[in-house]
């Protein structure tokens, strides 16, 4: 078994749930009383919260490769960010390091595929559904369309996730708004939604809608499991 390295705390709300599902799926595939090999390195999320809506990517960036390194020095395999818009510096990660990175977009984008769909909806941080390092690896590696809402959904998704997500508030009124967003980019002709954040889960599931929904937590967990636990390596 190959051992994960978690960069978490983005927030630790989300890391919980990969901790959890991750050693779920071990102990459902070996069996008995196993568990996962983790090493995780979790930040302290206002610090990042900050310099997220300040802009200061740069910082954040230094943040992260140094994260990674830390894991790999520890001994991880290879490394899962978990969040989505932490992705943005994958690449410098990948460059700076040089250990394995397992992409959340790719892990969310395979089952997308495999369901056949093409247009899919994007919820998430406004960093993540209007720039480009997230939903531009969709379109350009996986060939996926994908939709965005508009400016005024946009904002009640982004305040939402960090008001009453990040800090495990789960609100009925704020799940009715999420659906009726959901709705909405149906109506726009999203065949499927991708829940790109790792909070988003907590508030909304398969049973709140009948479009398909994409976890993008539990996709990516699950995606280190098969990792951790191939015989080829990487």
């Amino acid at each position: 078994m190959k051992t994960i390295g978690l960069i978490g705390g983005l927030s630790w709300e989300a890391s919980i749930e990969y901790y959890r599902l991750i050693n779920e799926s071990v102990r459902g595939k070996l069996g008995g009383t196993h568990s996962a090999k983790i090493l995780m390195y979790s930040f302290d999320f206002e610090e990042v919260k900050k310099l997220q809506h300040s802009g200061d990517w740069e910082t954040l960036t230094n943040c992260m490769v140094q994260s990674a390194a830390a894991l790999t020095d520890a001994g991880a395999d290879f490394i899962v960010i978990c969040s989505n818009t932490m992705h943005k510096m994958a690449g410098e990660i990948e460059d700076q390091v040089g250990t394995p990175l397992l992409h959340i977009a790719d892990a969310t984008a395979e089952p997308i595929l495999s369901a056949g769909l093409k247009r899919v909806g994007l919820l998430g941080t406004q960093f993540t559904m209007e720039q480009d390092f997230y939903k531009g690896r969709l379109v350009e590696k996986f060939g996926l369309e994908v939709l965005i809402p508009s400016d005024d959904d946009r904002e009640i998704i982004h305040q939402i996730i960090y008001s009453e997500l990040v800090f495990g508030r789960i609100l009925d009124r704020s799940r009715q708004q999420y659906i009726e967003i959901i709705d909405r980019m149906v109506r726009n002709g999203a065949q499927g939604i991708i829940l790109g954040c790792t909070e988003i889960g907590l508030l909304v599931n398969q049973s709140h809608v009948d479009i398909p929904l994409f976890d993008t937590t539990y996709l990516h967990a699950i995606a280190a499991v098969d990792r951790a636990l191939e015989t080829k390596s990487l």
